[in-house]
């Protein structure tokens, strides 16, 4: 038996994540005769049924999934090692895979990346951006190194460090009757009268937390998939929101008559990064951090 090669694992892990020859394939970077192919060769490889074919589905066998968690288990050594290889290189050089939460990503990004390819021009930077308990998993399997992502937020067997405080603020549509802005009062307002971000994007679970919101009537049942639609549906006038100080000056509300205002409450969400325990990356992830707070 021959010993599978990196690439074939990797092939068969985004397998197992997208569920699909074709987009596996594609996140992969290569054409799907060839990625299939692969599949087979370490079918036969290992001698045996990873993987039950349909014509509209793919199954993942029960030792196909053994193998897929022992498999994760491989590309974590792989990247560890790495890492103490590239221990003495210089700090914030080579590739670095960072995801980012989309709460954040569309603010931050366009400002600190070109500061961060002036600055560090050897640093190869790949961005992955999705929800927060997503990119969490991704740093554990190893396919990613560090995060930038709002705090707090229970991330096991990762080191955070916070780098700065995102306040919250009120926005609502300028002419808007359902809150006087300048003498706001979350109890003054109506029944389902707030607008949030549906389950799943931490920002909900932040705006909560931070503007003390404990009286669910007060929230409308219908929740945004993106800011760009909880924005909209303010400009709408359905409601009001909470939005991070860090959207002022966006794209997001151009053009739109939502405007936004502040809290006396000091109500805010930490940003910060996260990584693996043990990382040998950890002195270079705290200098990017020190870069991004420095840099925003």
């Amino acid at each position: 038996m021959r010993n599978p090669s990196l690439r074939q694992i990797n092939y068969f892990l985004a397998l197992c994540d997208h569920q699909h020859f074709g987009r596996a394939a594609a996140a992969s970077f290569v054409s799907q005769s060839a990625f299939s192919g692969a599949i087979q060769d370490l079918e036969t490889q290992l001698d045996t049924q990873l993987v039950d074919r349909t014509n509209r589905r793919v199954t993942i066998t029960a030792v196909g999934q053994e193998v897929a968690t022992q498999a994760r288990l491989v590309v974590r050594d792989m990247e560890s090692l790495l890492e103490i290889a590239g221990a003495n290189r210089q700090p914030l050089t080579g590739d670095l895979r960072l995801g980012v939460i989309p709460t954040i990503a569309p603010f931050l990004l366009p400002k600190m990346m070109p500061r961060i390819r002036k600055t560090y021009p050897d640093l190869r930077l790949y961005l992955i951006e999705d929800q927060t308990a997503r990119l969490h998993r991704r740093l554990m399997d190893g396919e990613l190194d560090l995060l930038l992502l709002a705090l707090p937020y229970d991330l096991r067997s990762t080191e955070t460090i916070d780098l700065f405080d995102d306040p919250f603020r009120l926005a609502a549509r300028a002419d808007t009757q359902r809150v006087d802005p300048h003498h706001y009062r979350f109890t003054r307002l109506d029944a389902e009268s707030v607008l949030l971000l549906e389950d799943g994007h931490c920002l909900r679970d932040h705006a909560l937390a931070a503007c003390k919101i404990r009286n669910t009537e007060k929230i409308s049942r219908f929740a945004a998939s993106s800011l760009l639609t909880l924005v909209e549906m303010v400009d709408a006038d359905l409601g009001i929101t909470f939005l991070p100080e860090m959207a002022l000056g966006s794209a997001l509300l151009k053009h739109t008559r939502v405007r936004t205002y502040d809290l006396d409450d000091g109500s805010h969400r930490s940003i910060g990064i996260a990584w693996r325990k043990g990382s040998a990356r950890a002195n270079e992830f705290g200098m990017l951090g020190e870069f991004i707070r420095d840099n925003r």
